[in-house]
């Protein structure tokens, strides 16, 4: 009997051993397939980058002039500029300094119009490396999100779904909002927010702040700082009526059924 329990425990352990051996393995083969999608995005004015924020591919074109990736981020990041500022999306920014690429904003929303706090962008690339839509994830699911802080480098950061937000009754067309605990911090909005699955559920649209003084500090002097673990995400069910609003024939076919599809 002594003997059966023995080995019934090393059975357990080795059978655990493997499956984090295979746990491994999958989490290994999922950021893989998602950290090519994320890319940062630049803003130039006068020759000289003045705003930074992140982005993730969704579709790609082939051109005759080459491939158009379609890049989506959020709608602020683009807020605020002038006719002759400059928008560019890098690419491949995950293994070097990345490939820079002129980028044409096919639409742009913003809260502070009613609309929804997205931007799509095009640029020309042979380094597009699209997302794939998943479905909605639901109250304690584990994510990912990809993004670029502080205009430096990528940053993967995992967590949980950790509060979903219903539409108030008799307004069925606003989404679910959704938090995540994964931290984030300022140009990180636009970053694609990924299931476990590797599959794109949402986008950062932003995080809750704080403001923090110091003793000594002058009156009214304080820094703004990132609410740990609150961090808002543009669900799949806003993407889908953002693409839907588009113009059918600036979207290659793949993102014109996105945009018709329903969560």
């Amino acid at each position: 009997m002594r003997s059966l329990t023995i080995g019934a425990i090393i059975l357990a352990l080795g059978t655990g051993c493997a499956l984090q051996s295979v746990f491994r393995a999958g989490r290994a083969d999922v950021i893989e397939q998602i950290v090519p999608s994320g890319v940062q995005i630049v803003l130039e004015r006068d020759g000289e980058r003045f705003r930074s924020g992140s982005g993730v591919a969704i579709a790609a074109r082939p051109t005759a002039q080459g491939v158009e990736c379609f890049v989506l981020t959020s709608g602020h990041t683009l807020s605020r500029r002038s006719a002759t500022d400059r928008v560019f999306v890098l690419f491949g920014r995950h293994r070097s300094t990345g490939t820079k690429a002129a980028a044409t904003i096919v639409a742009h929303g913003e809260t502070e119009n009613g609309g929804i706090d997205l931007a799509l962008l095009r640029a020309r690339t042979e380094e597009c490396a699209p997302a794939h839509f998943g479905s909605p994830p639901r109250l304690g699911d584990p994510i990912w999100v990809v993004a670029y802080p502080w205009g430096r480098n990528l940053t993967l950061v995992g967590g949980i779904v950790s509060q979903v937000n219903w539409a108030p009754p008799g307004d069925p067309a606003t989404a679910p909002r959704l938090i995540v605990d994964a931290s984030v911090s300022y140009g990180a909005s636009g970053g694609g927010v990924y299931g476990a699955d590797g599959r794109l559920v949402g986008i950062v649209e932003g995080y809750r702040t704080a403001r923090v003084s110091f003793d000594g500090a002058a009156p009214h002097q304080s820094i703004t700082v990132p609410v740990p673990g609150e961090t808002y995400v543009v669900p799949l069910a806003d993407i889908r009526r953002f693409l839907h609003e588009v113009d059918p024939p600036d979207l290659p076919p793949a993102l014109q059924t996105v945009g018709r599809a329903r969560p």
